[in-house]
């Protein structure tokens, strides 16, 4: 593997994306609401779909834009959802 421009910012990429990813888990799991946890939810998201772009890039096939598109779909789906429930719940 080379060591350019492109590798390294793409490595720096990926443990900034584990980074956050690690925050949002403490945060998830400590969580003093259960707010937070769907916010928190709705990030892990997020940073797996970075994940997954991140990896298309690496390997150069755009097949997994699908894939996040579809994370993207359920997460959306599951946060309004959840919302919905906890706003009729009260």
């Amino acid at each position: 593997m080379e060591t350019g421009f492109p590798n390294i910012s793409l490595i720096i990429s990926f443990l900034l994306l584990l980074g956050a990813l690690i925050i949002t888990l403490f945060r998830l799991i400590t969580g003093p609401t259960i707010y937070d946890r769907i916010v928190s939810l709705d990030l892990i998201a997020s940073i797996v779909m970075g994940f997954i772009l991140l990896y298309s890039i690496v390997v150069n096939k755009a097949v997994y834009f699908d894939v996040v598109i579809v994370i993207s779909l359920i997460a959306f789906i599951g946060t309004v959802s959840i919302s919905t429930y906890l706003k009729t719940k009260k």
